[in-house]
C-alpha cells in the first residue's frame, strides 16, 4: 500500500508540475504576443512622429526663406520694413554682457583676408540659421538701423563705456533707432542679406558708430566675461 501511495503521490506531483509549466508557457506566449503588438504600435508611432517632424522642419525652412525674401526686398529698396515686435517675455540677463547669439559655430574671424572682403574681415561671424534671435551683447541705445549696402540689414548699438557693437546681414529687426536696449534683449533675426555667402551673423565691436573703426571682438568680449 505504501508503494502504491508513493507512486500515486509522485504522479500527482508530476501532473501539478506539468500543469504549472503549461500555464507558464501560455503566459509566456501571451506576453510575447503583447510585446509584439506593443512593438508594432511603437514602430507606427515612431514613423508618425518622424513624418510630423519632417513636416514641421519643412514648414520652418519655408518660413525662414520667406523671412529672408522679405529682407532681400527691403535691402533692394534701401528701405527698412520697421521693427517687428514679438509678444514674448524674455527673462532678465543674469550678466552684464552676453554673446550675440546663444548657440552657434564660429566661422570667419576678425582680420581674415580673402575674395569676399575688400581688405580684411572686420568682425566675427557666427554661423546660425535664418531667423535665429540676435541679442544685444550689453545694455545701450540703438544708434542706427539700416537696410542697404554690403552689410544688408544691420543694427548698431552704442554702449555706456563708449564702445559700439554692430549686428549685420540680418533678416529682420526688432528695435528702432534711438531705443534703449538691455543686455540680452532680442534686437533682430539672423539672415543672409547684403554681401553674404550664407546665413550667419556678422558681429563687430567699434570705437565709433561708423565702419572702419572696428577692433578685435574676441578679446573685448572676453574682458567682459562673455568670450567666444
Amino acid at each position: 500500500m505504501d508503494g502504491h501511495r508513493l507512486v500515486r503521490q509522485a504522479g500527482l506531483a508530476v501532473a501539478r508540475t506539468l500543469h504549472r509549466a503549461e500555464r507558464a508557457e501560455r503566459r509566456l506566449v501571451e506576453d510575447e504576443r503583447r510585446a509584439t503588438v506593443a512593438r508594432r504600435d511603437l514602430d507606427v508611432r515612431t514613423l508618425r512622429l518622424a513624418s510630423i517632424k519632417r513636416g514641421i522642419a519643412a514648414k520652418l525652412e519655408d518660413a525662414r526663406w520667406q523671412l529672408q525674401g522679405e529682407a532681400d526686398r527691403s535691402v533692394a529698396a534701401g528701405r527698412c520694413a520697421g521693427a517687428v515686435r514679438l509678444e514674448e517675455r524674455e527673462p532678465p540677463a543674469t550678466r552684464a554682457w552676453v554673446t550675440p547669439v546663444e548657440e552657434y559655430e564660429l566661422s570667419a574671424g576678425f582680420g581674415g583676408t580673402g575674395a569676399r572682403w575688400r581688405s580684411r574681415h572686420t568682425g566675427q561671424d557666427f554661423a546660425v540659421d535664418i531667423g535665429t534671435p540676435v541679442r544685444a551683447v550689453g545694455a545701450g541705445r540703438v544708434v542706427s538701423v539700416s537696410c542697404g549696402g554690403g552689410f544688408g540689414i544691420e543694427v548698431v548699438v552704442g554702449h555706456p563705456d563708449g564702445y559700439y557693437t554692430q549686428y549685420a546681414h540680418l533678416a529682420g529687426v526688432m528695435v528702432d533707432q534711438g531705443e534703449r536696449v538691455r543686455t540680452g534683449q532680442r534686437i533682430g533675426q539672423a539672415g543672409t542679406t547684403g554681401n553674404s555667402s550664407g546665413p550667419h551673423l556678422h558681429f563687430e565691436v567699434r570705437l565709433t558708430p561708423h565702419m572702419g573703426s572696428a577692433i578685435a571682438p574676441g578679446p573685448w568680449m572676453r574682458e567682459r566675461g562673455a568670450g567666444f
